[in-house]
C-alpha cells in the first residue's frame, strides 16, 4: 500500500525536522518546504494527499498558499499550524480553504488524529458521491466539486461547508445531533468548535435562501432539523 503523502510547509527548522521525522516514523511520506514561495510549485510536483501549512511564513503566509493550492486542487484537505488564537484569524483560515487547525505547541498524537480524520472525511465524500449532484429543493449540491448550484449560479464551498451540508443532506427532513456534527467536522465538540459551527450554519442558511422550502431549524440543546419541502 502506498504511503500517505504530506506536503509540510514550515520555516522553523527545528520544529520542522521534529515533525517530519515523527510523521515518517509513523509511515507517512513527508515533503517539507521551508519557503512559502516554493509551496505551490512543490505541490504540483509531488501531488500530496494532504497539506500541513504553517500560517506565519516570511515570504508568503499559509492563507495565500492555501488559496493558490485550492485553485489547482479544490478538494485537497489542508491543516493550518498556528500560534494565533483569535477567532477572526481562524475564520480567515477557513475562508482561505483550510479544513482544520492545530495550535502550537501541539502533540504528534493530536496531529496524526487530525490528519487521519480529515483524510477519512475526504475519502468518504469521494466514495459516497463521486461527481454526481444531489438535488436539494431548487439547488444541486455536488460534494466532490465543492459546489452548490442554483439556476446559472455556482457557489464554491469550502471543504468544511461542503462536509456540513452533506451531513445535513444525509439527515434530510430529520434531526441531526449537534455533537455528531461537531465530531464529524472537527473531531471534538469543544466550545470553540461549537461557536464555529454556528457561523457555518448561518452561512449555509444564506446560501440556501433562494428556495423558501428549505430550512435549517435549530433544535435548542439538541441539534438541527434540515427541512426540505
Amino acid at each position: 500500500m502506498a504511503k500517505i503523502k504530506i506536503l509540510y510547509v514550515e520555516d522553523e527548522p527545528f520544529l520542522g525536522r521534529i515533525v517530519k521525522e515523527s510523521l515518517e516514523s509513523r509511515d507517512f511520506e513527508v515533503i517539507m518546504v521551508t519557503d512559502g514561495n516554493d509551496a505551490v510549485t512543490e505541490f504540483k510536483k509531488s501531488l500530496p494527499d494532504i497539506c500541513i501549512l504553517d500560517v506565519m511564513l516570511p515570504s508568503k503566509d499559509g492563507y495565500a498558499i492555501a488559496q493558490e493550492i485550492h485553485q489547482v486542487a479544490p478538494a485537497i484537505p489542508i491543516i493550518f499550524v498556528t500560534a494565533k488564537t483569535q477567532t477572526e484569524d481562524l475564520l480567515k483560515g477557513f475562508e482561505s480553504g483550510g479544513n482544520d487547525y492545530i495550535r502550537k505547541p501541539f502533540s504528534m498524537e493530536e496531529l496524526i488524529v487530525r490528519i487521519n480524520n480529515l483524510l477519512h472525511i475526504t475519502q468518504h465524500q469521494k466514495n459516497s458521491n463521486g461527481h454526481d449532484g444531489i438535488m436539494i429543493g431548487a439547488y444541486q449540491f455536488v460534494p466532490l466539486r465543492y459546489e452548490l448550484r442554483y439556476k446559472d449560479f455556482v457557489k464554491k464551498l469550502s471543504h468544511r461547508e461542503s462536509t456540513l451540508l452533506q451531513a445535513l443532506v444525509e439527515n434530510k427532513n430529520a434531526t441531526v445531533l449537534r455533537k455528531d456534527i461537531l465530531m464529524k467536522l472537527w473531531g471534538d465538540d469543544s466550545f470553540f468548535n461549537s461557536r464555529n459551527l454556528d457561523v457555518y450554519i448561518t452561512k449555509l442558511r444564506d446560501y440556501l435562501k433562494e428556495d423558501s422550502s428549505i430550512e435549517i431549524i435549530t433544535i435548542k440543546g439538541i441539534g438541527y432539523h434540515f427541512a426540505v419541502g
